[in-house]
């Protein structure tokens, strides 16, 4: 598929429309003011100098076969800034949870390499949002991506990812973790499976929009937002230890009581780092018993 049929494809998503299912969702309104980001467990690094990109970060990003559509959405997303923080380098092997159209998943296979792997999981799509699916099959035929397995599993199967336990460097879920709470998908099931396929040391990344401090998860199917400490305390209850968090994609001047998509790329966002610590790994699987 050439760059113009996925930008035409992608322009006839209906914006304003609110997914039952999952996690594409477009729509509206919008009041500014200054706040603090949420407070959180672990003290937030400050964002990475462009020159310490790594190199292939930035090769990959700026590949001229890359969709002109996804290079759009890079100011905004500031893909750099998540692959250097998360260490996505040459030869890992990375579990990509509701990867919707694939726009992270293109990024983590150029970045990898022949020598890693990328799973990239999606569950059923509404029928609404076919051009997503489509978009999503279509990605995953190109050369670039022939080190990606493609997994269509619902996010409550018990095989969501067909790996061997231990054996994953990273999984991470970018701006969807809210969807999965909001629609009621079996996270719990996500979760426990993203530990148990992590190598002891592994990590668990979510990116997700901010909501206002003590709003839980009230948020999630309205401004298409999450309460930072809620996730926190929801990932950790599966056995993960947060250990990182940067502030890249922090915007201050998001007052949060907007629908996400109205500004994209302007959301306050925090990005966390969860691992899977070898104590922790050792006690779940029964070590020592």
């Amino acid at each position: 598929m050439t760059s113009g049929m996925r930008h035409f494809r992608r322009s006839r998503l209906i914006l304003s429309t609110i997914v039952t299912l999952g996690g594409f969702v477009w729509a509206a309104s919008p009041v500014r003011a200054q706040i603090q980001p949420v407070a959180t467990s672990t003290a937030e690094t400050a964002p990475i100098p462009a020159d310490q990109i790594p190199k292939e970060v930035t090769d990959a990003i700026n590949s001229p076969d890359r969709p002109a559509a996804d290079k759009a959405l890079d100011a905004g997303r500031r893909p750099d800034q998540i692959m250097a923080f998360y260490g996505i380098k040459p030869g890992m092997k990375i579990a990509d949870i509701f990867a919707g159209g694939g726009y992270m998943t293109e990024l983590y296979a150029r970045i990898v390499g022949p020598t890693g792997t990328v799973y990239s999981q999606n569950g059923p799509f509404p029928a609404q949002f076919k051009a997503t699916e489509d978009e999503w099959n279509a990605r995953l035929k190109e050369p670039a991506l022939k080190n990606v397995v493609k997994i269509s599993k619902p996010f409550n199967a018990p095989d969501l990812l067909p790996v061997p336990p231990d054996s994953l460097d990273a999984v991470i879920i970018h701006l969807n973790y809210h969807d999965m709470v909001g629609f009621k998908m079996d996270r719990e099931n996500v979760n426990a499976a993203v530990f148990k396929a992590l190598k002891p040391g592994g990590f668990y990344g979510i990116v997700d929009h901010s909501a206002a401090a003590g709003t839980g998860d009230t948020e999630t199917t309205t401004l298409h937002r999450i309460d930072e400490d809620f996730l926190i305390k929801d990932v950790e209850k599966a056995g993960f230890t947060l250990s990182g968090a940067s502030s890249a994609l922090r915007h201050p001047e998001d007052d949060r009581t907007w629908l996400v998509f109205k500004h994209r790329g302007q959301t306050d966002r925090f990005m966390l780092k969860f691992t899977k610590t070898p104590a922790v790994a050792s006690a779940a699987n029964g070590a020592g018993q």
